[in-house]
């Protein structure tokens, strides 16, 4: 039995469990997640039945892509918590954004206007082929505005692979790691299920998210959370999202 078969056979030790999700994207039509309402509440209710008790559903704010703004995503979130009580689905619901690294964040930290969860927490992402020359420059102003930088999915960043030096340095600047559940099941490919191990096995993660943007993702979901992998992460890593309830 190989190593990843391993970390998904079942175990008779007490299992933890995952109560918070804060990287999703279920806000109908707004971005390159659920496109309709019925679909949103379909896959809050897969959620629900999983266990989940809260959710920090997280639209992307790209400007070259998805013109959204705080206002837009509230007003879908307000939007969509109506619909959750039409279908009598309990499961708590709120909203940040996963921001992308360009000039209309800058201008939108420089404004403080930003949606974060939690403590202050910032969900930021970018290129997966090269980081932004000034990384450095735009972690130390987002610390600056008070704010918790939280990376999502690391894994997935290209470029930071060859080199793990990459991930330890953006530590070094105080940056949180939110790692995809999905990449523990080599959902995006082998070598970014290896470096999510990697980064697991080094204590390295902060945050778990499911970054799920349509229904099937779910089902690979429930997959994870069910295994082995999940309570490996939890003995290696202090995992932050329960205390998010």
């Amino acid at each position: 039995m190989n190593f990843f078969k391993k970390l998904f056979s079942s175990s008779k030790r007490e299992q933890k469990r995952l109560y918070v999700d804060i990287h999703s994207h279920l806000l109908p039509g707004i971005d390159d997640g659920s496109k309709t309402t019925y679909e949103s509440v379909k896959m809050i209710k897969l959620y629900e039945k999983m266990g989940y008790k809260k959710l920090i559903t997280t639209p992307h704010i790209m400007w070259h892509r998805y013109k959204n703004s705080s206002e837009i995503i509230l007003e879908k979130l307000e939007y969509l918590k109506d619909a959750l009580a039409d279908h009598e689905v309990e499961i708590e619901l709120e909203a940040a954004s996963e921001y992308y690294l360009d000039e209309n964040f800058a201008k939108l930290l420089e404004k403080r206007d930003i949606l974060t969860f939690g403590e202050n927490y910032l969900l930021f992402e970018m290129s997966y082929t090269r980081a932004p020359k000034d990384l450095r420059e735009i972690i130390f102003d987002i610390e600056s505005a008070g704010y918790k930088p939280v990376l999502a999915h690391p894994e997935r960043y290209i470029f930071m692979h060859e080199n793990f030096e990459n991930y330890e340095e953006l530590k070094d600047l105080g940056v949180f790691f939110q790692l995809n559940l999905n990449s523990l099941a080599g959902q995006y490919s082998k070598n970014v299920q290896k470096i999510a191990m990697e980064l697991s096995e080094h204590g390295m993660v902060d945050f778990l998210g499911s970054d799920v943007h349509k229904i099937s993702q779910l089902e690979t979901l429930q997959k994870v959370l069910s295994s082995q992998t999940l309570q490996h992460i939890f003995e290696k890593n202090e995992i932050l999202n329960n205390r998010l309830l």
